[in-house]
This record gives C-alpha cells, structure tokens and sequence, in this order.
C-alpha cells in the first residue's frame, strides 16, 4: 500500500513539471531569440568597421530585417541648421542616398514626426499615420514612398541629438506592436553608438591630417625666415624675437642687403590665422625680397608689393614698417603701411615714433611715403607686432601699449632690454593664453 502511494506521488510531480505550450507561443519564443542574436551581430559589426555608409547600410538592412518592416530610414540631425537631413534610406532590396530624390530631404525640429521624435527626445509607435496630426502627408511625395505605420526612435549619443531612426509599415501585420518598438529602440542603441564611433574616428583621422599640414605649413614657414634671428653689418646690429601664439604665426621678419652699404628690415603681421596665413606669408616674404632688389627707397618697394598684393584673397593684408638704414652714416629710412608705431630708444630716453603710415598691404591703391632720421651711438629702435602689447591676463585684462612704453622707460639701460620686455609680456598673461604672436625686433647702432 505504502509503494502505490509512492508511485503515485512521483507520478504527479511529473506530471506538474510538464508544461504543454501552443505552436504559437514557440514561434515567438523562436522569434525573441533571433532577435537577441542579431543584436549581438550587429554589435560585433560596429566594433569591425568605422566605414559610416557600409556600417549604417548593414545596421539598417538587419533592422528592417529584425522588424519585418518594408522601409526604414535615418535622419541625422545637423547642428548648425538645427535641422534633420534625411540621408539613407531603405527600401525593399535597395539602399538609397538622397531617398529618390535629387536633393536630400530636410526637415525643420518639430516638422513632421521625425522633428517631433527629434524635439521631445522621445519614441512614437504610430498605428496608422493618416490619423495622427503630426504626420507630414508631403513626406510620402518626396521620398515616393507610402507610409502607413511607423516606429520612430531618437538617437541620442554622448554629446547629445545625433539624429532619429524610422522604420515604417510591418510586412507580416497591420502595424507594429510593443514589443516592436523595445526591440527597435534597443537597435537604435546600437545605431547610435555607431554614428558616435564613425563621428570620433573621422574627426582623430581629420585631425592628423590637419596636425601633419600644420607641420609641413610651419616648416615652410620657418624656411622663409632668415637662418639666424641676428644680424650684423658694419655699425648696425639686428636681432629679432618670434614666438607664435600657435603652430604657425602670421608674424613676419626679415633683414636683407638690397644696396651695398644698406641694410633692409622689414617687420610685419599678416591677417588671419592657420595655413592660409602662413602660405600668405611665404608669398609676401617672396615678393619682398624680389622686388627689393636693388631699390633703396622702402616706399617704393611698398608701392611694389602692394600692387603685387591687390589680388590676394579676401581679408588677406599685411601690416608692415620697413626700415632701410645706411650701415655707415646710420640714416635711417622707414616706410609704414598700418603699423604699430616703434620706440627710439636713447640715452636721454623712450621716444614713440608714430611716423606718416599708408593703409596696410594689399587692401587699396595707394602712394607710400617715407620717413629719415639718423640715430646716434647706442641708440636703438625697436619694431614690434600688436601681439605684444595686446597680450591680456587671465581677468582679461590688457597690457595696452602706454603701459609697455612706461616699462620701457624704467628699463632702458639693461643691457638685455627685449628680453626684459618679453618676461614683463609674459609675467603680466602668466596663466592666459596667447592670443597672437609676439615679435619684437631690435636695431641697435653701436
């Protein structure tokens, strides 16, 4: 009696542990996990590839795929026209750019039901579309497509609103379900991760390629200054002192021999900044030199180069002084196009030399003119760019250019007086950052 009590009892705990679930059910259970493992597909395929339109194109086609949908299709969103430009689409067999259309589809935040999803950040399941107001009935039009139901999501990444992901009419139903719109919403994660990983990628391989031309820009540079930054011929001796504010500096400097018995100073600072500074550089040191050649008077060799510089690119000038001095009598001649006055600097102190000044280089027709004086034993002149005086603390604060003379003065004597300036510019911005270059030239008649 005891045994069939026994039996009996294993016998309905098997029969509690079998569990008789429809054909139905299993197909869905079927379906979830292939839906899982597509997920983890795509996520091993974004860590693959950083080629943008290959990766979107596969993440959408098993997205289409997963949703059993007819089209999908993504919007990026582009910051500086706070729009979304609608910029690949699939549908059917075929992966389209520009969605059948010549010029791609944009629209306003809060246009449509994309801009709605884009504006509130939040997903929509839309059942049947011609019942819901915020349905743009154009869209069918431009991208000659029907949409009827839809499954919207934002894409969201690290550095916010990357655009929103559609897909649109379910093949095997009347439209999407809930559970539609989790698994939509949990690719969309993948989709944005891969918008993010192929942003970060082009902008590391663009940067190189920026950091590599600002290397060869500042080599170039570097090679149309003159080898050594001193200078020395009977009487006069120059010196010069550069410090860009960046890689590459839109200060100039130069000393040649135009004539026998003369030496030529040209300081100058050209507008703008970058690569397209430092070719504009090269072309103006160029010219300089070119049509300096065996001309004496500075106004003629401005008149010169202004002409040559007429064509340049828009908001491309030069602001220069260029001084020819006569190594033996220590007359010197100098000739200003929008420049900085310079300081004269003596026994019997500082003087600031603001001599007649034409419009700076390559801006306007126009007849320079000249200046002469004649310095006398130990005095010097020193030319220098507006980076010097302009430089700013970190309050903000300038330096202004009465408060350098004033340090000139005090200073005058030393015998390392344009390293004393250089210390005080840089003493006063400790903490700042340079926000142009510095140059300061030094001409002493000894």
């Amino acid at each position: 009696m005891k045994n069939n009590v026994k039996n009996s009892s294993v016998a309905s705990k098997k029969n509690k542990d079998s569990v008789t679930v429809s054909a139905s059910y299993l197909r869905n259970i079927e379906k979830k996990v292939d839906d899982l493992e597509t997920i983890i597909e795509v996520s091993s395929i974004i860590s693959s590839t950083l080629d943008y339109s290959r990766l979107i194109s596969i993440v959408m086609e098993k997205a289409k795929h997963i949703m059993q949908s007819e089209a999908c299709s993504i919007l990026q969103y582009d910051k500086e026209s706070n729009t979304l430009v609608s910029e690949f689409a699939i549908t059917g067999q075929r992966v389209t750019s520009n969605v059948l259309s010549k010029d791609r589809v944009t629209f306003n935040m809060g246009q449509g039901i994309a801009g709605w999803v884009a504006e509130h950040l939040e997903p929509v399941v839309i059942k049947d579309v011609y019942l819901d107001e915020r349905f743009y009935r154009k869209a069918n039009q431009l991208n000659n497509f029907e949409t009827k139901s839809l499954i919207a999501v934002p894409l969201v990444g690290r550095r916010g609103l990357l655009g929103v992901a559609m897909v649109m009419n379910s093949k095997d139903k009347g439209h999407f379900s809930d559970y539609d719109a989790g698994i939509f919403q949990t690719f969309c994660v993948q989709i944005s991760a891969a918008i993010e990983n192929s942003r970060f990628y082009t902008e590391a391989v663009q940067m190189e390629k920026f950091r590599q031309g600002l290397e060869i820009a500042s080599v170039l540079q570097k090679s149309f200054l003159p080898e050594t930054p001193a200078f020395k011929k009977g009487n006069l001796h120059v010196s010069a002192t550069n410090i860009p504010a960046e890689k590459i500096g839109g200060d100039i400097y130069d000393f040649l021999e135009p004539v026998s018995g003369s030496i030529g100073v040209l300081v100058g600072d050209v507008s703008g900044k970058g690569i397209s500074a430092a070719l504009y550089m090269a072309k103006i040191i160029s010219d300089f030199r070119y049509k300096s050649k065996m001309i004496e008077r500075p106004e003629v060799v401005f008149n010169r180069l202004n002409e040559g510089l007429s064509n340049s690119p828009m908001g491309m000038f030069l602001t220069a002084s260029y001084f020819v001095v006569n190594v033996i009598t220590g007359q010197f001649t100098v000739s200003a196009a929008g420049h900085p006055p310079f300081l004269w600097v003596s026994n019997s102190g500082v003087k600031v030399m603001d001599v007649p000044s034409g419009p700076p280089l390559g801006i306007l027709h126009y007849e320079y003119t000249s200046s002469e004086f004649t310095l006398k034993s130990g005095d010097s002149l020193l030319i220098l760019t507006d980076g010097v005086f302009d430089a700013k603390n970190i309050n903000g604060e300038r330096l202004g250019f009465e408060c350098l003379v004033s340090f000139v003065k005090e200073h005058r004597e030393k015998d390392t007086l344009v390293q004393a300036i250089i210390d005080f510019v840089q003493d006063f911005s400790n903490g700042a950052e340079m926000s142009d270059d510095i140059t300061l030239v030094e001409l002493k008649w000894q």
